[in-house]
């Protein structure tokens, strides 16, 4: 038996994910940021302290430790975010949203909302919800 199905729907997911990183991806350009740093910058504004270790960063936005790193690392250099030392635990790495860091969130997050809003006007609101349903299901 064939999972034509499920395929299907991987491939259109994996195309919709596209459309959705090319559309909000381009918003967010004119603020200087791209979706994974504004994933971040988010994350970072609904934390506790607006900070977080780096591990638990790296999880909620989908990437690896390494990863993170190396997203995180320009973002340090043009002030977004900050090094924060753990005062209970040296080894552990902690990252902090900068006041500039907020402010392009922000700014940014208008022109999120914007270019998501008009992602899904093809379904209506009652299917919209219906499928918003489905993916938290999956998520």
């Amino acid at each position: 038996m064939t999972r034509a199905l499920e395929q299907n729907l991987v491939m259109n997911i994996i195309a919709l994910h596209g459309k959705i990183q090319k559309r909000v991806g381009g918003s967010l350009s004119v603020h200087g940021i791209g979706f994974s740093e504004f994933q971040v910058l988010r994350q970072l504004v609904n934390a506790p302290n607006n900070q977080m270790r780096r591990v638990d960063l790296a999880e909620q936005v989908g990437l690896t430790a390494s990863g993170v790193t190396r997203l995180l690392n320009p973002m340090e250099k043009i002030g977004l975010v900050d090094k924060q030392v753990n005062p209970r635990d040296a080894r552990v790495s902690l990252v902090a949203l900068s006041s500039a860091g907020k402010r392009i969130y922000d700014e940014a997050k208008v022109s999120f909302e914007a270019s998501s809003a008009t992602l899904f006007d093809a379904l209506g609101k009652t299917k919209l919800t219906n499928f918003s349903k489905l993916v938290e299901q999956l998520i």
